[in-house]
């Protein structure tokens, strides 16, 4: 079992010990901790939440409800919904903060306590270190029975997301319609198979495929969207003669596509392409995580524009975004964060923009995706023992590298011309991931093996 608090939620495996896995106490103490949190810092006691289909969703819930209204808290509960959906609930219904019950791509054992602020934003880590001491303390009281909060359930936020990314100007219905694309979709039996068919019919897609989109929680295939859980919908892609395939993962938050052949798109690409079709209309800066592609930053600097990194972590991105009044931005696993529409990734809003942009191209998405620059990345890693000092490791390679362009705001990262490797410490377990990228396979390994090779060659090791 396993239970894991950070700064931006609790996340762990169902069942098990107290304090081993995420039980209904661990859920109760972390909740209240939160809640408590949010009763300190707000004036009105009033909280979002919403869930993922996963099979622990409803206990997790009821538990999550119980316990906000013992607390005194009101609660507006969406039920079935996604990540976005409740980020953009949240000041829409003047709330204090938002909980999303999802462990994103994790399988089907996992759920979690995603925290948001009064922005519909992932609490900082400055906040997320105040709600774990307040968990690590039982620093809560809660409320005498003449006092507890209401549950409001509210189930009109599927429209209410759908018509706000409607609203967008560089959605263009018009164009998706005229298109008359033939749509294939995975949406891996969670709140995916609820939002994305009336988006794409609101959108003029009058022909979709569905595969896996009943909400039930039983996920037919792991759910993170990498090309290797994605053989299904490739082989319906090719077989019914769709345009593409879209895929989500569990809270709808990252967003791949298929090509019209059956091959991948790449997650890596989502972001460059979607970004491509707002440069084109709104130039203005991007952002992206350090571990993200370069094509993004070329896409950038041909629209004349600025590119910036991150470091890993959404809430990096969005703070990165904010300092630069960066117009798109978001992290290479498909996450799609579009200020115009709200400062979370956000697979719905990522759909239409990449729909409209596909429909003005006019040529197939294979094409599409050979009009930008061609990268590969490489991801590794190296175990070391739990003693060892992988800060002063870390230190000893940027020396080694010293006159290379890098950047220490997240681990390390070593640039050569249009390659790189980025080296980061697990916060989970004593590794150091390293991805690396370049123009071919082959040349994104080997740079990456040349770095192991420095890193054993520091540590004495064969």
């Amino acid at each position: 079992m396993t239970l894991i608090k950070s700064i931006s939620g609790i996340r762990g495996t169902i069942g098990g010990k107290a304090g081993e896995g995420l039980t209904p106490i661990d859920i109760v103490k972390f909740t209240a901790a939160f809640g408590s949190w949010v009763i300190s810092k707000a004036e009105h006691k009033r909280i979002v939440i919403g869930r993922d289909a996963r099979i622990s969703g409803e206990m997790v819930n009821n538990l999550v409800v119980g316990t906000l209204q013992g607390l005194g808290i009101e609660v507006i509960d969406l039920g079935l919904s996604t990540t976005p959906t409740v980020e953009i609930a949240v000041p829409m219904e003047k709330a204090a903060g938002g909980i999303i019950l999802t462990a994103s791509h994790n399988p089907k054992q996992w759920n979690a306590l995603k925290l948001l602020n009064a922005k519909g934003e992932f609490i900082s880590d400055a906040d997320g270190k105040e709600v774990l001491d307040i968990a690590e303390n039982s620093d809560f009281s809660f409320a005498e029975v003449d006092h507890l909060g209401q549950l409001i359930k509210n189930d009109t936020y599927i429209q209410k997301h759908i018509d706000a990314i409607l609203a967008l100007p560089l959605v263009d219905v018009a164009a998706i319609k005229k298109a008359n694309f033939k749509v294939a979709i995975d949406c891996v039996n969670s709140t995916g198979g609820i939002f994305l068919p009336p988006l794409l019919k609101a959108l003029g897609v009058d022909t979709v495929y569905e595969l896996y989109c009943e909400p039930n929680g039983h996920f037919p295939h792991n759910p993170e969207p990498l090309p290797e859980n994605l053989t299904e919908i490739a082989k319906v892609v090719q077989q019914k003669n769709a345009d593409l395939g879209i895929v989500v993962d569990p809270d709808v938050d990252r967003l791949c596509f298929v090509n019209e052949d059956g091959s991948m798109f790449g997650e890596e690409y989502t972001l460059v392409a979607v970004a491509d079709y707002v440069l084109k209309h709104t130039p203005g800066n991007t952002v992206s995580n350090l571990s993200s592609t370069r094509a993004l930053r070329d896409v950038t600097e041909k629209a004349g524009t600025q590119y910036n990194a991150a470091a890993v972590g959404e809430v990096n991105v969005v703070n990165q975004m904010k300092a630069t009044n960066a117009i798109i931005g978001g992290e290479g696993n498909g996450g799609i964060i579009y200020p115009e529409s709200h400062y979370g990734r956000d697979a719905l809003v990522g759909i239409a923009l990449f729909l409209s942009h596909l429909a003005k191209f006019g040529k197939p998405i294979s094409v599409l995706r050979a009009s930008y620059p061609a990268y590969h990345i490489s991801k590794n890693k190296i175990t070391l023992t739990p003693e060892m000092d992988i800060d002063l490791l870390l230190a000893k390679v940027q020396e080694k590298y010293q006159k290379q362009p890098h950047s220490t705001i997240d681990g390390l990262k070593i640039e050569f011309d249009k390659e790189w490797v980025h080296l980061r410490r697990s916060n989970t377990e004593p590794i150091i991931r390293i991805y690396s990228e370049a123009e071919n396979e082959t040349t994104a390994e080997n740079l990456a093996y040349k770095i192991i090779s420095d890193i054993k060659e520091i540590l004495q090791i064969s």
